[in-house]
């Protein structure tokens, strides 16, 4: 039986939980005060997920870049990889909030998808 040690970001209180973990899997959470703290502990010691916001470089148009995020949570060990994507993907203006950016990015089963209108 192992013991992690975690601050919960589920909501502004930040409790400090202690996760109890047994062959992989967690089997006690103490010090939450909201069910969010039991998930998010469960989650993050077995499989811990991110969304990754970032920009993209523009061409096309006047932005020089436009603001985008994961459409959805991808694996912890995938974010530098999501983010190097980021960084030599160049979208074609105009693009709209919502708008695909980069479709199943990394392999992940989530869309890239703009935060804001550019032209």
């Amino acid at each position: 039986m192992t013991q992690r040690q975690l601050i919960c970001i589920g909501c502004p209180m930040g409790c400090q939980l202690t996760a109890t973990m047994e062959n992989g899997a967690v089997t006690a959470v103490a010090g939450n005060t909201c069910k969010r703290g039991d998930s998010y502990a469960r989650k993050e010691c077995v499989a811990p997920v991110r969304t990754v916001t970032g920009t993209v470089r523009c061409t096309g148009g006047t932005a020089p870049v436009v603001s985008v995020r994961t459409a959805g949570e991808v694996p912890k060990e995938k974010v530098f990889s999501v983010a190097h994507a980021l960084n030599t993907t160049l979208v074609k203006l105009p693009v709209s909030a919502g708008d695909v950016v980069i479709a199943d990015v990394c392999g992940t089963g989530v869309d890239v998808v703009a935060t804001k209108n550019a032209k």
